[in-house]
């Protein structure tokens, strides 16, 4: 099939993949994008793999009590605006009385004026003439740590994060609320994976192994060597430590006393 130049700039922007790397694989992929990227991982032509819809908002991240929210903005400029700062937290400080938990729970919500959130927004983007959503909110149930990050002095925090737990280490809750800030982990345990995103891993680990001429009788022991690593990747409990990386989270957290229930990490901007 012909290969379109738009979806080859699609998928070297998402790789970070040559032009003729990206055209090939495309082709070899039949116009199938995420097809085309495993294609791209497996054969190392990748220099980084990004997943093909991550979200490039720019904006906010705020908290009030167990609420954290992610407004989003389409630049910087729009981030440090006053108005823009106010209502970020007005949004969160909602959210928490509201006890709303995930994005269109919060879009309803009432705001102490009597808008809603999705109302407020809309005036506020039409009014500064560029894109503004709600691009993330969470209500975290129970004991929790929140921790709010600056990129750059100028500008709002823009990387939170919340913790629940139960026990009474407070002090090492909030360690761990750093390394998620830092780490970027995507799920809390090895069971949280989905089941198809593990199998895709383990696809892509088997083809690489083959693509590197690995022996067919030591492949499933690499496999398996690949996926541990995955697991230490993403998953918060087998990260090694920030603060002692030769345990992992999961261990510190046992012998502190203290059982991570959830977490969630909003970024905004790169």
């Amino acid at each position: 099939m012909a290969i379109k130049a738009a979806d080859v700039k699609k998928l070297r922007d998402a790789t970070g993949a040559g032009m003729m790397d990206a055209k090939k694989a495309l082709t070899e992929a039949d116009g199938d994008f995420e097809k085309a990227v495993e294609i791209l991982r497996v054969s190392g032509a990748a220099k980084a793999a990004k997943r093909a819809d991550r979200d490039a908002a720019n904006g906010l991240v705020a908290a009030s009590g167990n609420a954290l929210i992610h407004l989003g903005s389409e630049t910087d400029f729009v981030a440090k605006n006053a108005e823009f700062i106010e209502l970020g937290q007005a949004i969160a400080e909602a959210v928490d009385r509201a006890g709303a938990d995930g994005r269109q729970a919060a879009l309803e919500v009432e705001l102490a004026d009597g808008r809603t959130v999705a109302e407020a927004i809309g005036e506020i983007a039409a009014k500064i003439g560029e894109k503004i959503e709600l691009a993330d909110a969470a209500r975290l149930p129970g004991a929790i740590d929140v921790y709010l990050h600056r990129r750059n002095p100028d500008l709002p925090p823009q990387v939170g994060v919340a913790v629940a737990y139960e026990g009474d280490d407070a002090e090492f809750v909030h360690q761990v609320a750093l390394q998620i800030a830092s780490m970027s982990p995507q799920y809390l345990t090895r069971e949280d994976v989905p089941a198809d995103v593990l199998a895709k891993e383990r696809r892509i680990a088997e083809e690489t192994a083959k693509e590197e001429g690995k022996p067919e009788k030591i492949i499933p022991r690499i496999v398996e060597g690949r996926i541990s690593a995955f697991y230490k990747d993403v998953c918060l409990l087998e990260q090694p430590s920030v603060a002692d990386d030769k345990k992992s989270v999961g261990a510190l957290a046992d012998e502190h006393g203290v059982t991570v229930t959830r977490f969630v990490r909003f970024a905004a901007g790169a």
